[in-house]
C-alpha cells in the first residue's frame, strides 16, 4: 500500500516553469519573422539584377543592417527554440540528447555572430 499522495509522487518532476517562457519567445520570434521575412524577400526581389557595389551600398544603410541583424538574431533564436523541442521530445537518449543540444546551442550561436559579424562589417566598411 502506497501512503503518498498524488502530489509527492510528481513534486520534482513537473514543469520548471520555464516551458511557458520558452513557448512565448518562440510565438514572439515567430511573429517577429513574419514582417521581417516579407521585408527581406521583397527587398532582394527589388534589387534583383543589381551589382555588387549597389547590394552593398544597401545592406551598409544603418536601417537595413539593422534591419538585417533583428532578421538574424530572431532567425537562429526561433531556430534554436524549434528544433530544441524537437530534440527533447525525441531524442531519448541521455547523452544523445545532451550533445544534441550542446551542439545545436554552439552551431546557432556561431552561425548568428557569423551572420551578423558579415552584415556589420558590410555597414561600418567606409
Amino acid at each position: 500500500m502506497n501512503l503518498r499522495t498524488p502530489l509527492s509522487q510528481v513534486r520534482g518532476l513537473g514543469s520548471a516553469k520555464e516551458g511557458v517562457s520558452h513557448w512565448w519567445w518562440q510565438r514572439l520570434t515567430a511573429v517577429a519573422l513574419v514582417p521581417l521575412t516579407l521585408w527581406f524577400v521583397i527587398s532582394v526581389i527589388a534589387h534583383m539584377g543589381a551589382d555588387y557595389e549597389a547590394m552593398r551600398a544597401w545592406v551598409g544603410s544603418p536601417s537595413v543592417a539593422v534591419t538585417m541583424v533583428l532578421l538574424i538574431a530572431a532567425t537562429f533564436y526561433h531556430l534554436k527554440l524549434g528544433a530544441q523541442v524537437v530534440i527533447e521530445d525525441y531524442v531519448h537518449h541521455g547523452a544523445t540528447k545532451l550533445v544534441a543540444l550542446v551542439l545545436l546551442n554552439f552551431a546557432t550561436v556561431v552561425l548568428a555572430v557569423i551572420g551578423i559579424y558579415s552584415v556589420l562589417s558590410i555597414a561600418f566598411r567606409g
